[in-house]
């Protein structure tokens, strides 16, 4: 079987990607798209976090059926995701046998013709062409240069390249970074990035670089522990929670660690939530829902490293709130209910709201969550209590 190998930050993933795949497939019988973890060349802020790219990827190449799958081998691989280590990490275990459910395979890695001139800079270029073999696009209309560039790498590496002809898609993730034009995206990138807020106001420039980095880090080591929805949460609501700091005060780089670690618990056996729980905050935590807040404080602290105690206190009482809350604690609390994915009841009136009065935001929030423990003959932890009291939701609201 000849399997293609495809590459890429896929920030966003565009239709100049589609056609790339299109045209692979009249060469080899299956495509592996490979998004990114950690791009060599784009670190820092460039780079949305790694699962957003990766679901949107899966959702974009949904129609192509069987013929493409969605490999998260690079979430896997530690450091930078070279193309040699991707390549030797699918090769390792038979992994890339089990993806295409074949057990002879001929490999291609498959490319634009930009790489051409600068692909003897790349990461052990010898060794990648021991174990995959180039699949170069040709865009119609390009001149000479591209078969002296073919030509170039072929007498340098004692090798052949194989050429596919693609649709020439003018469109970039980068120019559409800068325009916002949807009409170069596929409908399902579309919804995605409408679901999630993508590529909207980026608040997440107010943050330190070591922030950043920490947070594109844990939303990698979170993949394996949370599903595909609570991921997405986990790292919509650090964003927003990011907003919220900026605009009422706070500290942007603690809400966004608060923000990506506050579910870290959430998908924990249940036994081990409620143990984790009683030894970070004592029996008061009885409910099973309210497990997961200081069990995440715990696992926040053992397993990602976090001291901080303003970080793990907002991870420990986002689902209580409590008496004196810090602005972090306000702001995960808050962004927890209402990011842009939550769909449950009208969040309209919170949000607008929030975007210009926290306290009225929390009121409403919380009032609606009193309003369904009433309903549904909940008792409201000590902690709820405390915080109602203290926000005087009677006179806010008359």
């Amino acid at each position: 079987m000849r399997v293609g190998l495809f590459g890429g930050s896929f920030d966003p993933f565009h239709n100049g990607h589609l056609s790339m795949i299109e045209g692979a497939l009249k060469t080899v019988d299956k495509v592996v798209v490979i998004p990114s973890a950690r791009n060599p060349f784009k670190r820092g802020k460039i780079l949305n976090a790694a699962p957003y790219r990766y679901y949107m990827t899966v959702d974009a190449v949904s129609k192509f059926g069987d013929k493409v799958v969605v490999s998260d081998v690079e979430f896997y691989i530690p450091g930078i995701s070279y193309t040699l280590n991707t390549i030797k990490a699918l090769l390792k275990g038979n992994r890339i046998n089990d993806l295409v459910d074949s057990d002879n395979v001929e490999l291609f890695w498959i490319c634009g013709s930009d790489i051409l001139p600068t692909f003897d800079k790349w990461y052990e270029p010898d060794e990648i062409l021991s174990l995959v073999n180039l699949l170069v696009a040709r865009r119609p209309g390009q001149d000479d240069d591209f078969e002296v560039q073919v030509k170039r790498v072929e007498d340098l590496y004692d090798t052949k390249i194989s050429v596919f002809d693609i649709d020439g898609v003018d469109v970039s993730s980068s120019c559409f970074r800068k325009e916002k034009n949807m009409e170069q995206l596929p409908e399902e990138v579309r919804t995605f990035i409408k679901t999630n807020a993508l590529y909207s106001a980026d608040w997440l420039e107010n943050v330190s670089d070591k922030a950043m980095e920490d947070f594109l880090e844990y939303a990698i080591e979170l993949y394996p522990i949370l599903k595909r929805e609570r991921l997405l949460h986990t790292i919509n609501t650090a964003i927003l929670a990011v907003k919220y700091a900026v605009m009422y005060g706070g500290d942007p780089d603690k809400a966004l660690i608060a923000g990506i670690l506050h579910d870290c618990a959430k998908e924990l056996p249940d036994d081990q939530q409620r143990k984790m729980a009683i030894k970070d905050s004592g029996e008061s935590y009885d409910i099973k829902k309210l497990w997961h807040g200081p069990a995440g404080a715990l696992m926040a602290k053992k397993q990602f490293g976090i001291k901080d105690d303003e970080i793990l206190d907002a991870i420990r009482f986002h689902t209580t709130a409590r008496k004196d809350m810090t602005i972090t604690d306000k702001v995960v609390y808050l962004s927890d209910k209402i990011e842009p994915a939550r769909t449950y009841d009208d969040l309209t009136e919170v949000r607008k709201a929030a975007d210009s009065d926290l306290e009225l935001g929390l009121i409403l929030c919380v009032s609606a969550f009193v309003e369904k423990s009433k309903r549904k003959g909940m008792e409201l932890h000590p902690n709820t209590k405390g915080f109602i009291k203290e926000l005087r939701l009677s006179d806010r609201l008359k």
